[in-house]
């Protein structure tokens, strides 16, 4: 994050009451960076070394001095690295505090104070980034704007979002969001709001308050010094925190409301061909305006950005001119399958510096190694000067390590000479999808991000790789949610292996390997060697261990660097002899059999074992490892727990005869859970990685990753007698209305849901598959179901489980999971 002009490192620690170490601090600091995976200026960068439940930043110090950062804030109990670290440069600089997260705050708060400028604070339960993102729409080329990036709205996202302010910009629209009691008071001191938006109040961080009111009342106190407050006056318990807080008297308030008692009253909405007609009266204006959208959370968002755009003096006719361009804020960016093994991330809907730093995260993460393009149209309105502006977005981009760059637009590429990267410049998107042959890009991940005027969403939908309408969603922050709910029951000394077996349990392999190989995991986990091979050829550098038994030769197990489970003495022998002829033999994993009775050596078996690794010169064994057969199931704990006890002593007995302990592993997700004495040095987690718990109360803590979705194709309407599908298996009573669906038994639909047993969700009412389930189509019931022709039908999501499905299958989330074919177009969602 940067600080336009900097301030002097001496300075930064004196603020802080902190120590310097290593220099005189005169270097200035223009970035903060928390997130050692993200790409970062070498100069100028302050590293904010934080520490929490899942990580530690102390961690990555030799590595970020290793890529030529030369200055870091530190905890005072954490040791300095140590000198013999190989660094070219001039010595590192250390800033050392009690809390660095206490001390990033402070650093804000000072940087804030230096501003004038009014500050927009934006609160609430739901709805921050839309008003913020909305607002800044409206008033991008009146103003210039500093906002939050994304959703940045926590105790570090806050301060991060505030290091971006600077001498040049006239307005600040700042996101809080807080999870328990006593944070608002620490983000009001970062914030400093000049102005409060409070958008509702709602179940969201609920669990550690007792009432929506006592959370209200935490939030509104972002506002104490505010001199302005705007809310929904018709929003009960908003109103009665703002009351009880006495804000009325200390602050003006710019209330809304459609039962007379606002500032700002709503007589009328209507819907329109276009959206939502909103008629608004006040004692100084009347007048409609209107919105591209009809739902009622766009027309609260909408009626907060009106009424404060009312209060800072926009006139109505300036404000119903924009608002019908409002755009949809892409919460999530879509990543997806291309032409000739592109990897697109669609992020159309707008374009701004801001947004850009966010985009470039994402591309970097997903191109895991793969050679980076970036497709980008003119950025509209930004109130910079064009040398400011695209020198900024150069220095972006090259630090991203972009290769190619394809312009869209006259005024970037006017600046094209700014850009280290090849350059193709495009006057206009037509001009970009008539000359660029996409199989210039086969490889490359691909980021197309570019202002909503130039319909670069085209580009997306030509190059992508088409497939039939129906998708399989795969949410891969909730994947990273759930990562972060098992590290948090961890701790940082236990390891994870990630399995991605299976076509990564439906969700694509390669995709969810590049997520969690950035999220650093310390293994992946493969069934058979062809999908490891698949992983290294698509960049996947993380250790990958093969657990299943077709024979592969060890030759080619070194030359993708994969590391083989070995169950048998035969195989035991075999990795022995190949590692004494071939140094570069990457470690084995010995599989015990502690009562799966599956595959692994039994505990009659450990004698001659022991005896075959004492003859076993040159094998390096990596880990040992069993599998529970039972941890999901209370009632055969005692089992789990006599697994446990085999495993722990012929583990021992194994690391006695080494002479070393390899590291341990028998826990899966629910043993995971439910043993944490089996937690041992590392676990393996598959499904709880995918959203689903072992019981109801862990559910509730992981988010489901996979939305099988898929469109209406056509409507038909039946009379009684009627029959629908093959055999005629399904007949109608009476008048009904039918919809198919373009998925099959062919596209993971078992034909075990035919006639009633199974159904997908329209418009969130229930709609029974009738019929017999075709190949590649199904037939559903739709009465009094308002539909029409390309509504969208869900077979399974985050408000209807999969667990639900499988309950209905008699069968397990796995199954249905991995059933669903490669044909069905997996599209990811990031953000």
């Amino acid at each position: 994050m940067m600080a336009q002009q900097g301030h002097p490192l001496h300075v930064l620690a004196g603020v802080v009451g902190a120590t310097l170490h290593g220099g005189d601090g005169a270097a200035r600091i223009t970035h903060l960076a928390i997130d050692s995976r993200k790409p970062m200026p070498v100069e100028g960068t302050l590293f904010i070394c934080l520490r929490g439940e899942r990580h530690d930043g102390h961690r990555y110090i030799p590595e970020l001095i290793a890529r030529g950062v030369r200055h870091f804030l530190v905890q005072n109990d954490s040791p300095l690295p140590a000198p013999e670290i190989p660094w070219s440069g001039p010595s590192a600089e250390f800033v050392t505090v009690a809390d660095t997260r206490d001390a990033l705050q402070r650093l804000a708060a000072w940087h804030r104070a230096h501003f004038q400028f009014p500050v927009v604070g934006i609160t609430g339960s739901n709805g921050k980034t839309v008003v913020k993102e909305w607002l800044f729409q409206l008033l991008r080329g009146s103003e210039h704007i500093v906002r939050s990036p994304g959703s940045w709205n926590s105790q570090v996202g806050v301060p991060l979002s505030v290091w971006e302010m600077h001498e040049g910009h006239t307005l600040g629209l700042i996101e809080a969001g807080i999870s328990e009691p006593g944070e608002m008071e620490r983000l009001r001191a970062v914030v400093k709001p000049s102005i409060g938006l409070f958008t509702n109040i709602g179940p969201a961080h609920g669990e550690n308050f007792h009432s929506d009111l006592d959370k209200a009342l935490e939030k509104v106190k972002l506002f104490r010094d505010a001199g302005t407050l705007v809310y929904c006056a018709d929003h009960g318990t908003v109103h009665e925190a703002v009351t009880k807080a006495g804000l009325g008297q200390r602050a003006t308030l710019r209330t809304w409301s459609r039962e007379r008692n606002g500032w700002l009253h709503v007589p009328h909405e209507r819907r329109t061909a276009n959206g939502t007609a909103i008629h608004v009266i006040n004692d100084e204006a009347d007048f409609t305006f209107e919105i591209p959208f009809t739902d009622p959370a766009s027309v609260e968002n909408a009626m907060h950005c009106v009424t404060l755009l009312l209060h800072l003096g926009h006139r109505p006719a300036w404000i119903a001119e924009r608002t019908p361009l409002l755009a949809p804020v892409a919460m999530r960016m879509e990543v997806l399958d291309g032409m000739h093994g592109i990897t697109l991330i669609n992020d159309t809907y707008s374009n701004d510096a801001a947004s850009l730093a966010i985009a470039l995260e994402h591309l970097e993460a997903i191109a895991a190694g793969r050679p980076k393009a970036v497709v980008l149209s003119d950025i509209l309105e930004s109130g910079d000067a064009a040398e400011v502006l695209y020198a900024r977005v150069a220095a972006l981009l090259q630090r991203a390590g972009v290769e190619k760059l394809l312009t869209v637009g006259p005024r970037i590429a006017a600046e094209k000479h700014r850009f280290t990267c090849s350059v193709e410049d495009h006057p206009d998107t037509d001009h970009l999808l008539t000359s660029t042959d996409p199989a210039t890009l086969a490889g490359y991940a691909v980021l197309v991000k570019g202002a909503r005027a130039f319909a670069l969403e085209r580009v997306t939908q030509r190059w992508q790789r088409q497939v039939h309408g129906t998708v399989l969603e795969i949410d891969l922050e909730a994947v990273r949610h759930n990562l972060n709910h098992y590290r948090a029951l961890l701790g940082p000394q236990v390891r994870i292996m990630a399995m991605v077996k299976a076509f990564g349990y439906g969700g694509g392999a390669v995709e969810l390997a590049r997520l969690l190989a950035h999220e650093r995991v310390h293994y992946l986990g493969v069934a058979y060697a062809d999908e490891g091979i698949d992983l290294r050829q698509h960049g996947i550098g993380t250790p990958i261990l093969v657990m299943n038994p077709e024979p592969v030769p060890f030759e080619v197990m070194r030359r993708f660097q994969l590391e083989a489970e070995v169950y048998d003495l035969h195989g035991l022998r075999e990795a022995d002899q190949h590692a004494g002829s071939d140094p570069a033999m990457p470690p084995i994993h010995l599989k015990l059999d502690t009562g799966m009775r599956r595959l692994g050596f039994a505990p009659e078996d450990l004698p001659a074992l022991l005896e075959a690794l004492r003859d076993a010169r040159h094998l390096r064994v990596a880990s040992i490892l069993s599998h529970f057969s039972a941890a999901d199931d209370p009632a055969q704990d005692d089992h789990t727990r006599q697994q446990l006890s085999t495993f722990l002593r012929m583990a021992d007995a194994i690391a006695e005869t080494l002479g070393y302990r390899p590291l341990r592993h028998i826990a899966h997700s629910a043993g995971t859970t439910r043993f944490p004495a089996a937690r041992l040095d590392m676990v393996r987690l598959g499904i709880g990685l995918h959203g689903i718990g072992f019981d109801v109360n862990e559910q509730d803590l992981l988010r489901p990753v996979a939305t099988l979705r898929t469109p209406v194709a056509q409507i038909k309407h039946l009379r009684a007698g009627d029959t629908v599908g093959y055999g005629r298996s399904w007949r109608a009573e009476g008048a009904r209305v039918i919809a198919t669906l373009p998925i099959g038994y062919a596209d993971g639909i078992s034909r075990r849901l035919s006639n009633g047993v199974g159904r997908v969700w329209i418009h969130g009412k229930a709609a029974p598959i009738v019929g017999r389930v075709c190949m590649d189509m199904c037939m559903v019931d739709v009465t009094g179901i308002p539909c029409d022709v390309g509504d969208e039908a869900i077979v399974f999501g985050p408000e209807h489980p999969v667990g639900e499905l499988a309950a209905a299958l008699g069968t397990i989330p796995y199954e249905v999971l991995t059933s669903i074919p490669p044909r069905v177009k997996r599209v990811y969602l990031r953000g």
